[in-house]
């Protein structure tokens, strides 16, 4: 066996073991899990929210999952599991922020409105940036899809929309990237 392939086993193996132990209450299981995909989650939470929440909403991810780990069924793997619940609280609390502030953009032309590339000579715009920019929609479908490797099916029913508007909101998220980052 590869030694690569002997590694992910044993990981894998280590990883669903810290899940049962934790599943039964052992704080220790649940601290290598946690530092086992703390850096992962983190990195989801930035790109889908402002950076400045990141840090709060991955720790309530957690929090989250050690209150709902008796709810794990292995059905999938735990990392899938923990991405899955990060994805629903981010949401969740998107929609929230967009209910305070009394704006969820439904405009399919808002795409249009978005400037172009900065005029500064010599200054590229990043592409954190440039995935700032886009509305609320396009963005969450281009990270759900490019970024997270989900499906337009399961995108779909995340966000409650159709999978032609998922297809859609990703293509115009693709376009207008590119038009920031030409």
């Amino acid at each position: 066996m590869p030694r690569q392939v002997l590694e992910d086993t044993l990981t894998a193996d280590s990883i669903a073991a810290d899940t049962a132990l934790a599943a039964s209450g052992d704080a220790s299981a649940f601290e290598r899990l946690y530092q086992a995909h703390v850096a992962r989650v983190h990195t989801l939470v930035r790109r889908m929210l402002n950076v400045d929440e990141a840090d709060d909403v991955t720790q309530d991810v957690f929090i989250r999952a050690w209150q709902k780990l008796s709810t794990f069924r292995g059905e999938a793997a735990f990392g899938t599991w923990l991405h899955r619940l990060a994805v629903n609280l981010v949401l969740g609390r998107r929609k929230a922020l967009a209910l305070e502030r009394g704006r969820q953009e439904s405009d399919p032309d808002a795409l249009d409105e978005l400037s172009g590339p900065m005029d500064t000579p010599g200054m590229a715009l990043d592409f954190e940036q440039a995935i700032g920019r886009l509305p609320d929609g396009a963005k969450q479908v281009f990270l759900l899809h490019d970024v997270a490797g989900y499906r337009h099916e399961e995108i779909a029913t995340l966000l409650g929309i159709v999978v032609g508007t998922s297809k859609s909101q990703l293509h115009h998220a693709r376009m207008a990237l590119r038009k920031h980052l030409d």
